[in-house]
């Protein structure tokens, strides 16, 4: 009985401590754990990463994309490094721009002849970027603002100095302060399912008043717009809804 208390107190105390094992054995057991836990933790965070990335950009090709603004043409709506989140959906099931939105639309064959030529890799990059809001937008994407729809007589200037539509003058107070309605006299009418468009800066802005000689005249095709500017996501400070609006 004496001699079988001191192994029973000893084998209770190599369990705790590790001691009455092999130093080796020991330590491969836990070195050997350590690593089999890690590599897996990379590969989840790999595949999470990729899940992420790919659903952003679905979202931004699909539903909702970040927009950075790379000009100032639609001061002070809109400011040089601001993120615009564009909603792709607005205009997707029968809705059509109307008079005071803030538009994103490609300018290729109104804005701009052709797309101009990339690599292939570069085009893709560039274009992953510029879906996450991460890099400047493709050079035929452009801002404005709607000023006129299908059918609309637009002119500029009445009496007053101010941009007219169908006789109605326009109050714009989202127009950047000291600015004119437009320095350029032009009466059009609007192409039915085209857009009349100019930037809120207009000293500032090449819209649809500097491509009125030009094949289309300045208008562009409402299947070219690719969603509608609703609210701005980034700075933190510029948080809010883009606001303006024809009163």
């Amino acid at each position: 009985m004496d001699t079988e208390a001191p192994h029973t107190q000893r084998g209770h105390s190599s369990l705790r401590e590790g001691e009455g094992w092999p130093r080796s054995a020991f330590s491969r057991t836990t070195d050997g754990a350590g690593p089999g836990r890690r590599r897996p933790t990379w590969r989840r965070a790999g595949a999470l990463g990729v899940i992420c990335t790919v659903f952003l950009l679905l979202l931004s090709n699909f539903v909702v994309q970040p927009f950075l603004i790379p000009s100032r043409s639609m001061e002070p709506t809109l400011r040089v490094g601001d993120r615009v989140l564009v909603n792709k959906l607005a205009y997707r099931f029968g809705d059509q721009p109307r008079r005071g939105d803030v538009v994103v639309f490609d300018g290729t064959g109104s804005f701009v002849r052709e797309r101009p030529d990339g690599s292939p890799v570069g085009d893709l990059v560039q274009g992953a970027a510029s879906a996450l809001g991460l890099a400047e937008p493709s050079d035929t994407d452009f801002v404005k603002r709607v000023v006129g729809v299908g059918g609309d007589d637009v002119v500029c200037c009445d009496a007053g100095g101010r941009v007219s539509v169908n006789g109605v003058p326009l109050d714009e107070p989202y127009l950047y302060p000291g600015d004119a309605p437009s320095t350029v006299p032009f009466r059009i009418v609007v192409p039915l399912g085209t857009l009349w468009v100019m930037g809120d800066h207009r000293s500032q802005s090449r819209d649809s008043r500097d491509h009125l000689g030009e094949p289309g005249g300045g208008m562009v095709p409402v299947e070219k717009v690719i969603g509608r500017a609703d609210r701005i996501g980034w700075p933190v400070s510029r948080w809010g809804a883009v606001g303006g609006g024809h009163g």
